[in-house]
């Protein structure tokens, strides 16, 4: 008998036990055994071809990794052939979404024993998938849900077990839309302090924002020069520490360069885009952007009508300005921000109505930043039922984006924090918190400072921190 492992790309092993009467033909009888040998060796070889593994399009092992492409998993061996059987073949491809697979995985299952018992297969790797030999295992797909790359993860086929009849292969694997783009996990930060960043920001907080220092009219003052010097050094910051670097802003009706409203429509509409663009090629990498800021009736960007004006979806200028994001930023979760969303009503349902006007017509929104700068006095189960709602009636998640809170009684500010901030860290629509400002003179709002310049905390500081573990 002759047993070929053909699964690792290995050569036949050599016979073994073959076992032959003495007679006088045994010279011949030893000619045909070899002939055989040799027929069934090649047999075995080509037998055995595994399918090249796909590339992961923008997926890494089907799971969202921020926007870098890499490849998907490799295909993994098929299994040991038992006596006189046949590889069995393995699952079909795990998708990781419309741009990016998560490596199309194929497995092979277990494989058809004669008289004797055959080993399973071993699942192939790409999407996360789980090693089985000869049990069964389960891999995960790419990305899952119903916007990119904010889903759970899909699940791949088990790796059917071998015996004496061969193990079917895995179901194919699900994913998401479209895998390259995947929000941090939730964080609470905060915004540069005058320009600066304060030496103890690390201490305190784990994602920052430009308060000014990204937006248009602070880098692009004199037409065609752009000056990145301090988005440069917040940046960096970034990614020296390993924390969430959010962009603030690129569209807005206030602090736009003052040399956009002498132009041409056709310049004006020029110079929005290569502002998106020149900001992305410099800075591929970051995570959130707030292309849109305070849309109307809270302000009005002066190049409207060069976007494309109302148009057919009534947004066609947002779809416009996403559209640019998407295209040189196609790493980061795109937000619309805004003021007073989960405060009043009339703002929620104008943003409400604002972004599934703008999804429909194709403006690739990730998610809705909500400032919340009017919760001073503002009732937790109200503002939980407007956050709640901006998520079931868009799909999207929610950020709480400029959050502080003007209270200039200690146990109030205190009172007041410990109640909205442990509902926001419970509720699953809220993808993170930044808090507006924390020196006490460097703030927006005159007393939404948590803290002196000296370092002496108030007492809704020490309550965070020691409700975030910080």
């Amino acid at each position: 008998m002759t047993d070929c492992v053909v699964s690792d790309g290995s050569a036949p092993q050599s016979t073994k036990g073959i076992r032959m009467r003495p007679s006088r033909f045994t010279a011949l009888g030893l000619a045909l055994s070899a002939l055989s040998l040799s027929c069934l060796a090649l047999s075995c070889a080509a037998s055995d071809e595994v399918p090249d593994a796909g590339t992961g399009g923008s997926a890494s092992g089907g799971t969202s990794s921020g926007g870098r492409t890499s490849t998907g998993g490799a295909a993994s061996t098929g299994g040991v052939v038992g006596t006189g059987g046949v590889v069995g073949t393995g699952g079909v491809a795990a998708t990781g979404g419309i741009t990016g697979s998560g490596g199309r995985v194929v497995s092979s299952g277990g494989v058809t024993a004669s008289g004797g018992s055959a080993s399973g297969g071993v699942i192939g790797s790409g999407g996360r998938a789980g090693s089985a030999g000869g049990g069964s295992g389960a891999g995960t797909g790419g990305a899952g849900g119903t916007r990119p790359g904010s889903g759970g993860s899909g699940r791949g086929g088990a790796v059917g077990s071998g015996g004496v009849t061969g193990g079917s292969g895995g179901a194919t694997a699900t994913g998401g839309t479209p895998g390259t783009r995947q929000w941090p996990k939730k964080f609470f930060g905060n915004i540069t302090q005058r320009g600066q960043i304060p030496s103890n920001f690390t201490k305190y907080w784990d994602q920052i924002v430009p308060e000014n220092e990204g937006k248009w009219g602070s880098v692009e003052g004199t037409q065609g020069k752009y000056n990145w010097t301090s988005l440069d050094k917040i940046h960096d910051f970034a990614k020296q520490n390993n924390i969430p670097f959010k962009q603030h802003n690129f569209v807005w009706g206030s602090q736009q360069p003052s040399w956009i409203g002498g132009l041409s429509q056709a310049d004006q509409k020029a110079a929005v885009e290569d502002w998106i663009k020149q900001f992305c090629t410099r800075y591929p990498d970051t995570q959130m952007i707030d292309v849109l800021n305070e849309p109307p009736p809270h302000t009005t960007p002066p190049y409207l009508a060069a976007l494309g004006g109302a148009g057919s979806s009534g947004y066609d200028w947002v779809v416009t300005i996403f559209k640019w994001a998407r295209q040189y930023c196609p790493s980061s979760m795109l937000i619309v921000n805004d003021y007073n969303i989960i405060e009043y009503a009339s703002d929620n349902s104008n943003m409400i109505k604002l972004v599934t006007a703008a999804l429909k017509a194709g403006a690739p929104i990730d998610g809705i930043g909500s400032q919340s700068h009017a919760l001073t006095t503002a009732s937790v189960s109200t503002t939980q039922m407007y956050i709640d709602k901006l998520a079931s009636s868009t799909g999207l998640p929610i950020l709480i984006s400029e959050f502080d809170l003007n209270i200039a009684d200690d146990n109030q500010q205190k009172t007041q924090m410990q109640n909205l901030v442990t509902m926001f860290w419970n509720d699953t629509n809220v993808k993170g918190v930044t808090y507006w400002g924390y020196i006490e003179g460097q703030t927006w709002e005159t007393n939404s400072g948590l803290m002196s310049s000296s370092g002496t905390e108030r007492a809704a500081m020490t309550w965070l921190m020691q409700f975030l573990g910080r």
